[in-house]
């Protein structure tokens, strides 16, 4: 038994002694070259300890590998040696670093190892050098990050709209202890003025069944300094900032500006910029050693005029019933102006996409219409009685006015219901139909940044729906958007595609076919008279204005419209049951008498 024993014991030590001396025979890299290799592989797998044990000083070279590699907040390291001089039992290896940092960032340099002879081995003489040929003994290297200005949004005069800017959120958290009902008390009391929504109940009733804080307000960074003493005072309130953007002028279209905000928020930050810096012992920055500039997003620019925008705002605050206007640029498409008064504001975005009869202000399509068939010029004689009747429907002029037979730019002017109900009666039931949308009315405009609706001409084959629509009666709705493009149309001579942002395309589904010059020419000529000689001659004092007037009869009253062109500016006026269309003209009269005098040529 004891023999046995003995022999087993033998058996282990061959095998301890045959280990040893395989782990002590294991070569180490042959030549400075492959020594140098072996680092570099180490080095670049952050190995830090096994590449520390290649140099003559462990001990500092993992440390300084370390602090770098977290310093530079490394992703990864490719490493390589590019060349080797040999003098004795000293060399220099060469080597080429690229470091891949944080977002995609990546930092290529070269350097030198110096390597000694220790016996048989070849190790790397302990340097900063190894890490960067710039680094000294008491430095090692960070990455920094410099965010990118914050686009802006400027609109068509040039100045900002947009800003980069602070927004505090406010919430209120009722697990952090104290008296709920006397803090929603004190919060309610302290946010009131920003919203007058907000009631200690409702901010109670919120919290009570939350988990954590509850969101409550946000508020700009000038409305914030005005309470913040107070909100640090309420048990259970948290106040969060965040980057946004702000508005310079929150009278400015706030509505539509709010949506380029949400259409852009998000294509506003930039490429940050960013640098790799040498630090010394005490942490200060000594050095740059790479650095990469932030690449700005450049502002963003919207087609709205403040100019335009603010005389058209105060023109329809200036009334009690809903009002409102839009301007385009006839020439381009720009909106240069969306203006609604509050009671208008209720409703939504009216004057994009509302949708209300057009009544008189029609009178351009089918005119259009008449002209394009060859059934009339404007010179064309046409009846104008003071009631007509048509099928089963009895059409009267205002007040039952009768002019006798005159030339259609005559009627036009004059705006004889009955003169152009007979014209409709004998067109095609989808006549007015594809008049209008070669006017842009019925035709779908996808613009960037704002809602849309330009109008609904379905065909008639009705004769006595034909005739109402013929002066705007009828199932033809439009918006003061549509009735504007309408007018652009007329005054460029084609129709220009709307666009609220620059640079982002407008998508337009379908294609109608162009005006001719024919309808643009006597479309012209007719809605001139309307301001010399018709029922628009208020607004004549303001240059060389185009336009149509028209009342639309609705249920508990009739809708004012004026809608036309004065150089470039192309305008539809609505007023809400404002009766006579000589209420839209005044306002928009305001709006015109409002511009700087480099506006009053319409460009």
């Amino acid at each position: 038994m004891r023999t046995r024993t003995l022999r087993i014991v033998a058996v282990l030590v061959a095998v301890a002694v045959t280990l040893g001396l395989a782990v002590a025979c294991t070569p180490r890299p042959a030549g400075p070259e492959a020594a140098a290799r072996a680092f570099l592989e180490l080095f670049a797998s952050q190995d830090v300890e096994a590449a520390a044990a290649r140099t003559d000083r462990p001990g500092d070279a993992a440390v300084a590998m370390q602090e770098v590699v977290d310093g530079l907040q490394a992703e990864s390291l490719t490493a390589l040696t590019t060349s080797t001089r040999i003098s004795g039992d000293s060399a220099t290896v060469g080597y080429s670093y690229e470091w891949h940092l944080p977002k995609d960032r990546v930092w290529q340099y070269t350097g030198e190892l110096n390597m000694g002879r220790s016996g048989d081995d070849w190790l790397v003489r302990w340097a900063k050098s190894a890490l960067h040929p710039q680094l000294g003994e008491r430095q090692t290297m960070q990455l920094r990050s410099r965010p990118a200005p914050r686009a802006r949004v400027n609109e068509h005069a040039g100045s900002d709209i947009l800003v980069p800017g602070t927004i505090y959120g406010i919430a209120f958290d009722a697990s952090a202890g104290g008296d709920v009902a006397t803090a929603a008390r004190e919060l309610a009391s302290t946010l009131s003025r920003f919203d007058s929504s907000l009631t200690a109940q409702a901010i109670a009733e919120s919290v009570t069944a939350a988990t954590g804080p509850r969101a409550v307000l946000r508020l700009r960074e000038d409305d914030y300094e005005l309470v913040a003493d107070r909100l640090a005072g309420i048990d259970g309130v948290v106040v969060t900032e965040q980057a946004d953007l702000v508005a310079t002028d929150r009278s400015f279209a706030p509505d539509l500006v709010g949506q380029v905000k949400k259409t852009v928020i998000d294509e506003v930050d930039g490429t940050a910029g960013w640098s790799v810096v040498v630090v010394n012992q005490y942490g200060v920055d000594t050095g740059v050693l790479t650095e990469t500039p932030p690449q700005p997003v450049p502002s963003f620019s919207i087609s709205l005029d403040r100019p335009i925008q603010l005389a058209a705002q105060a023109a329809v605050d200036a009334r009690s019933e809903q009002a409102m206007t839009v301007v385009i640029e006839a020439s381009t498409g720009a909106v240069l102006a969306v203006a609604q008064n509050k009671a208008a504001d209720r409703d939504g975005p009216v004057a994009l996409a509302g949708q209300y009869p057009p009544g008189s202000t029609f009178k351009i399509v089918t005119s259009g219409a008449a002209i394009a068939e060859g059934r009339a010029t404007p010179h064309t004689m046409v009846p104008c009685p003071g009631r007509i009747t048509i099928g089963e429907r009895s059409v009267p002029n205002y007040n039952e006015f009768a002019l006798g037979t005159v030339p259609l730019a005559t009627a036009f002017a004059r705006s004889c219901n009955t003169s152009f109900a007979q014209l409709a009666s004998e067109m095609a039931p989808d006549s007015l139909t594809v008049a209008a949308s070669q006017f842009g009315i019925g035709v779908d405009y996808e613009v960037v940044g704002m809602p849309s609706f330009t109008g609904s001409v379905p065909p008639a084959d009705d004769l006595v729906e034909r005739t109402e629509d013929g002066f705007g009666q009828g199932k033809v709705v439009v918006s003061p958007f549509g009735m504007a493009l309408m007018a652009a149309t007329v005054a460029a001579g084609r129709t220009p595609v709307p666009y609220l942002i620059a640079g982002r395309e407008t998508v337009v589904k379908g294609s109608p076919p162009p005006v001719t010059p024919e309808m643009v020419e006597g479309l012209r000529e007719m809605m001139r008279l309307v301001i010399t000689s018709g029922t628009a001659d208020r607004i004549r004092d303001q240059g060389d204005v185009y336009g149509k007037t028209g009342e639309a009869e609705v249920e508990g009253g009739s809708h004012s419209w004026f809608v036309g062109y004065r150089g470039d500016l192309a305008f539809a006026t609505l007023v809400v049951r404002g009766g006579s269309s000589d209420n839209a003209v005044a306002v928009t009269r305001d709006m015109f008498a409002a511009l700087p005098p480099e506006y009053n040529d319409g460009t």
